[in-house]
């Protein structure tokens, strides 16, 4: 089979915490006879491996390393701290940075949160993924602050979480290699952003993705609300 008789396909990455499903369905309506494959990667080696090609494009948290790639802020997630259930920050409906000044915190290898200066004081136990350091507030090691969509996904019946309100966010992003504008990245590119059926797409919409995700026009990205029930 040459490469010209390949049925088209869509490699789609995301990391931990990111739900594509309703970008997924509206590709299966859209584009019944593209199957859309969709391949979990960690946090720290999403932006490599759009890089290298290993998928068309990825839903990743920002910062990144941009060499090289395009990047689309989609939405913003709350912050918040992993506790254990009997912690005394369960008393509260949300805390600030300040309220956990004196607390063992887990910062493991795969955070991608951008802070100045984190919070509380680092824990001597260290962990190379978000699940180990989850693990390890449930031993009592220390508390962990994550992006919501990581709390619940992590999710443990002795533990539970509250949003930071002073904290900053983690911010989900569409990213793809910046010569690889094809056209079905176009229709996705569509599908993210709310585009109908019927909007204009093709090579020149996707010059004018590129301007927009770098310039002042570009949609704010959305917020992610905080929960209105928690554990």
């Amino acid at each position: 089979m040459t490469g010209s008789d390949v049925p088209p396909s869509f490699r789609l990455g995301y990391v931990p915490g990111v739900t594509p499903t309703k970008w997924v369905r509206i590709w299966n309506e859209r584009l019944p006879r593209v199957p859309l494959s969709l391949i979990q990667v960690a946090a720290a080696e999403a932006a490599a491996l759009v890089r290298d090609q290993g998928v068309d494009a990825a839903l990743l948290r920002l910062p990144i390393d941009r060499t090289g790639l395009h990047a689309i802020p989609l939405y913003s997630e709350t912050t918040v701290v992993v506790v254990p259930k009997d912690h005394v920050v369960t008393a509260v409906e949300e805390v600030t940075i300040q309220d956990l000044a004196d607390e063992l915190m887990l910062r493991p290898l795969d955070d991608t949160l951008e802070w100045e200066r984190p919070p509380g004081r680092r824990a001597d136990e260290h962990s190379a993924t978000t699940a180990d350091a989850v693990a390890l507030v449930a031993a009592g090691v220390g508390l962990l602050v994550v992006p919501q969509s990581l709390a619940r996904l992590h999710h443990r019946r002795d533990l539970t979480y509250r949003p930071i309100v002073d904290a900053p966010e983690s911010r989900v992003a569409l990213s793809w290699p910046e010569d690889g504008t094809t056209e079905l990245m176009e229709q996705f590119i569509g599908i993210v952003r709310g585009r109908t059926v019927n909007s204009t797409r093709g090579p020149a919409a996707g010059k004018s993705t590129v301007r927009n995700q770098r310039g002042s026009s570009a949609p704010q990205p959305r917020k992610r609300g905080k929960p209105r029930h928690r554990s």
